[in-house]
C-alpha cells in the first residue's frame, strides 16, 4: 500500500465500554486479512505516563519492549496481534505538553505565542503520523481515551477533524457508544447514542462507522434508527454485543463485515481473504474444554483484577491451550495468616504469587509461599512475587530468621533483596525504574530452559530491588537454584527449587510476553505442571 490509512476510535456516554477491546478486535481482522497493523493510544491524563498512578487509579501498568510504562489497552493490542508495541504506542496529554513545552525553551517556536492551537494539535498529530511514517504501517488505528464531551479530550477530538481533512479517504473514525435497557420499561435506548454523536458532530468530526455496545443483540430497527439519526450508513452500524470472552470480539464483528466496511470507506480493495482459523481454533479449546484448573492468585489488589489484567490473560491462554477452563480465584494477601492458609489454599491446583510494591501484604505472602513450599504445590512467583520466595526460603531453610528486603525494612540484617546499585542516588520516581527487555542466561538442567527451550532469552522488567548475589552459595546449597542470569550484570533472574514439582520465581515479568497466538512459555509450562498434579 502506497499511503499510510489511520482510523479513530472514540468512545461516548460512559468510560469502559471497550475501545481498546474495539480497537483491537479491528486491527485483528485487518492483520488477518494480510495487512501491517498497529494501534496507539492516546490518555487525556496530565501524568507522562501510568507508572506511579496507584493500581486502584487505572489497573495494571503494562511495559513495553523498549521500556515505556503504558496503559493497560497496549497489552490487550499486543495479545490480539501478536506483535511488540512501543513507546510511539502510549501518548500521554502530559508528554504532549511536556513535548511542547521542551521545544519552546529550545526557541523552537521563534517567540510566538505558544496555545493548543496549533501547537498541542500539531504535537499530538505529530504522534499521531509517527508510526505511520517510520514504520511503513498499512493501519495505524488510535485509540483517544476518555469520553467525548470530557474537557480533557477536547485537543485530541480537534486534532482528529484536523487529520480528516487533511488525510481524506486515507482517514476514517470509529464511535463506540452504549445503547442501554431500561428494565422498567422493557427496552433499549438510543437517546444516550444520538447525544453522544450529536456532541461529536458539534466538535467537527462526523463518525464514519458507529459500533453500538450492548448487552444482547438488537434488532434491524434499532441499528436503522440509529442510522438515521447520527447521518451513519445503515450497514455502517457495528454492535459489540455482551460475549463469555473478549476474544470473541473479532469474530462477533467479522461476521457484521466491519472489515469490509472499513475498506470500502477507505476506497481499498476486498480481494484479500480474511483469516482467522488459528484464533477460531483458540476459541474451539475454550468453548470445548471440559475439564478445570484452579489458580489462587494472591496478591494485594485483588478487588481489582484489572491490576493483575496481564497475568490473569496468559493463565486463560496457557489453560486453554491445555484444553482446560481455568477457574482464577482472588486471594488477598493482607488477609492470609498461619490460622486460615491450609483452608484458604488446599483446594488450589496452582499458586501464583503477584507483583507489587511496598510492605502491605507482605507477610501474608510469606506465609502463602510456605505453604506452598511444604506442601508441593506448583507455585509461580513474578517480580515481588519471586522476591517473597527468596525471603521465605532464607527465613524458614536458611535460618535467616530477620531476612527480608531493603524495600520493606532499610535496616535488616540480612538483605536478601536489595536496591539495585543504579538505583541508589536517584531522585526522580517516574520512569526510572529498571524497565524494558534485557536478556536472560538459562542453566539447561532447569524448569525454565525445559520451557523456553533456549539457553538465551528476553524478557521484559519492572522492578528497583534484586537478588543479593552475596548470598547466592548459601540458597543454592539449601536446595534453591539461581536458573536464570542477566549476562552483562550477574543480576539473578530465575529461582527454581529442583526438588519440588514446580516451584520457580522470575524477577522479570513473562505475562507481558504472552499472546493469544503465542502463550508465554512459563506460564505454559506452569500450567502443565499443575494438570500434571
Amino acid at each position: 500500500m502506497a499511503d499510510t490509512k489511520y482510523i479513530f476510535v472514540t468512545g461516548g456516554v460512559v468510560s469502559s465500554l471497550g475501545k481498546g477491546i474495539v480497537a483491537a478486535s479491528l486491527g485483528k481482522l485487518l492483520q488477518a486479512r494480510g495487512y501491517k497493523v498497529t494501534i496507539q493510544k492516546f490518555d487525556p491524563y496530565i501524568n507522562i505516563d501510568p507508572g506511579t498512578l496507584n493500581p486502584y487509579e487505572h489497573g495494571e501498568c503494562y511495559v513495553t519492549e523498549d521500556g515505556r510504562e503504558a496503559d493497560l489497552d497496549l497489552g490487550h493490542y499486543e495479545r490480539f496481534l501478536n506483535i511488540p508495541t512501543s513507546k510511539a504506542n502510549n501518548i500521554t496529554t502530559g508528554r504532549i505538553y511536556q513535548n511542547v513545552i521542551d521545544k519552546e525553551r529550545k526557541g523552537d517556536f521563534l517567540g510566538k505565542t505558544v496555545q493548543v492551537v496549533p501547537h498541542i494539535t500539531d504535537e499530538i498529530k505529530r504522534n499521531i503520523m509517527i508510526l505511520g511514517k517510520t514504520r511503513k504501517y498499512d493501519f495505524v488505528i488510535t485509540e483517544i481515551g476518555g469520553t467525548v464531551g470530557d474537557i480533557e479530550s477536547l485537543p485530541y477530538i480537534e486534532s482528529v477533524r484536523q487529520l480528516r481533512w487533511e488525510l481524506g479517504k486515507n482517514c476514517l473514525c470509529v464511535h463506540l457508544t452504549y445503547v442501554p435497557y431500561i428494565a422498567a420499561a422493557k427496552e433499549v435506548k438510543t437517546k444516550p447514542t444520538q447525544h453522544s454523536v450529536k456532541l461529536l458532530q458539534e466538535q467537527g468530526v462526523q463518525p464514519n462507522i458507529l459500533v453500538l455496545r450492548t448487552e444482547s443483540e438488537l434488532s434491524k430497527n434499532i441499528c436503522r434508527k440509529v442510522a438515521l439519526f447520527c447521518n451513519v450508513d445503515e450497514d455502517a452500524v457495528i454492535q459489540s454485543y455482551d460475549v463469555h470472552s473478549i476474544y470473541e470480539v473479532p469474530v462477533v464483528l467479522a461476521k457484521q463485515g466491519m472489515d469490509k466496511i472499513v475498506l470500502q470507506k477507505m476506497g481499498m480493495s476486498l480481494d484479500s481473504q480474511l483469516d482467522l482459523t488459528c484464533w477460531k481454533k483458540f476459541l474451539e479449546n475454550m468453548k470445548t474444554a471440559e475439564k478445570t484448573v484452579t489458580i489462587g492468585l494472591i496478591g494485594k489488589y485483588v478487588e481489582l483484577p484489572d491490576a493483575y489484567k496481564s497475568i490473569n490473560e496468559s493463565l486463560l491462554q496457557a489453560a486453554t491451550y491445555h484444553k482446560r477452563k481455568l477457574d482464577l480465584r482472588f486471594i488477598h494477601s493482607e488477609k492470609l495468616n498461619e490460622k486460615n492458609v491450609a483452608e484458604l489454599l488446599n483446594d488450589l491446583d496452582g499458586i501464583i504469587v503477584a507483583p507489587g510494591f511496598g510492605q502491605r501484604g507482605i507477610e501474608g505472602k510469606f506465609v502463602a509461599l510456605k505453604y506452598a513450599r511444604e506442601n508441593n504445590k506448583p507455585t509461580f512467583g513474578i517480580c515481588l512475587g519471586m522476591q517473597c520466595m527468596v525471603i521465605e526460603f532464607a527465613r524458614n531453610v536458611l535460618e535467616l530468621s530477620d531476612a527480608n528486603s531493603t524495600e520493606m525494612e532499610p535496616n535488616t540484617p540480612y538483605k536478601v533483596i536489595d536496591l539495585m546499585e543504579e538505583q541508589k542516588h536517584l531522585i526522580f520516581m517516574g520512569g526510572s525504574m529498571r524497565l524494558g527487555v534485557y536478556d536472560c542466561k538459562v542453566e539447561k538442567a532447569s524448569k525454565a530452559y525445559e520451557a523456553y527451550k533456549s539457553e538465551l532469552i528476553r524478557e521484559r522488567h519492572r522492578h528497583r530491588y534484586e537478588f543479593n548475589n552475596e548470598y547466592k552459595k548459601q540458597f543454592e546449597n539449601k536446595g534453591m537454584k539461581c536458573t536464570g542470569i542477566n549476562p552483562d550484570t550477574g543480576l539473578v533472574e530465575v529461582v527454581e527449587i529442583p526438588e519440588l514439582r514446580w516451584y520457580l520465581g522470575t524477577q522479570f515479568h513473562p505475562e507481558y510476553n504472552s499472546t493469544v497466538v503465542k502463550p508465554n512459555p512459563l506460564f505454559m509450562s506452569f500450567i502443565e505442571a499443575v494438570v500434571n498434579n
